[in-house]
């Protein structure tokens, strides 16, 4: 069974954006509305389409393990503008049953594929951000979220785009215990999904040589950030916690260093 992930939020606050490090050949893109890509990496293997079943063919025979739906929000609302005519509710159901056997076509796929779901956000009855349906008659039907174990979020803070990885009480976000460290992270695909795979066993993640435990992302660094900063500045491989206490360790002895000499200099003067 594959893993599903939403991945919310607002038009223009990084969704798109966060594929940016992929290789052109490492994920498998489903362009719903052909929109051009905020970056220049041009993927390979994409579809560019909003037909079910041209989407779940292509799904079906990829052999990739990262698929992208881009964004899938519009898979219900260009059917629902294709309707708009009709009258009654059966558009509704049909919508919802035809956006919610998409999502479970994941169960499908072997274990190691993980489908991100791209999605624009709206605020709930309940004053939340939810994803983006195409109406309260639809979320009478199908819950978004709850199709999913993983929902991050999109934000920007102090003109940092990030990921939220739980929710502050204002959102749908969330995240199976221990899969982050922290509540908010850089928004970068590519580190959230060698995350997933270290978590669930499809991957070895980086571990650190100081503590052994797993290299995780900070609010402000990726893990390859991480550890490319460390082995750089210290010559080995450490986790966020293990490179500020080896900052504080370093900078303590400097200032003792520092200390000593000046006592010395003193003595020397009288």
């Amino acid at each position: 069974m594959g893993i599903p992930v939403l991945i919310m939020g607002f038009s223009g606050s990084g969704k798109s954006t966060s594929m940016r490090n992929f290789g052109k050949n490492e994920i498998a893109l489903v362009n719903v509305n052909s929109k051009p890509l905020p970056f220049r990496t041009h993927f390979t293997n994409t579809i560019n389409s909003d037909n079910y079943a041209d989407i779940t063919a292509f799904i079906k025979r990829q052999t990739t393990k990262i698929i992208v739906i881009d964004d899938s929000q519009y898979l219900m609302l260009n059917e629902f503008m294709r309707r708009s005519q009709e009258k009654g509710y059966q558009k509704y159901t049909d919508i919802g049953k035809n956006f919610w056997e998409l999502i479970r076509l994941t169960e499908h796929l072997p274990p190691d594929v993980v489908v991100y779901f791209f999605q624009h956000v709206e605020t709930g009855e309940d004053g939340r951000l939810k994803a983006k349906t195409v109406g309260k008659l639809l979320d009478n039907q199908i819950n978004v979220e709850g199709m999913f174990t993983i929902v991050l979020k999109t934000l920007v803070v102090d003109g940092k785009y990030l990921f939220a990885t739980q929710t502050d009480g204002t959102d749908t976000c969330k995240s199976p215990y221990g899969m982050f460290d922290s509540m908010q992270i850089p928004n970068d695909l590519k580190s959230v999904d060698n995350v997933i795979r270290s978590y669930y066993g499809f991957t070895e993640g980086e571990k650190c040589t100081q503590c052994g435990n797993e290299i995780l992302p900070t609010k402000q660094k990726t893990i390859q950030e991480i550890v490319d900063g460390s082995t750089k500045t210290y010559g080995k491989k450490m986790c966020w916690a293990c490179v500020m206490q080896e900052f504080k360790r370093r900078k303590e002895a400097e200032n003792s260093a520092v200390e000593g000499v000046s006592g010395s200099t003193c003595q020397e003067s009288t």
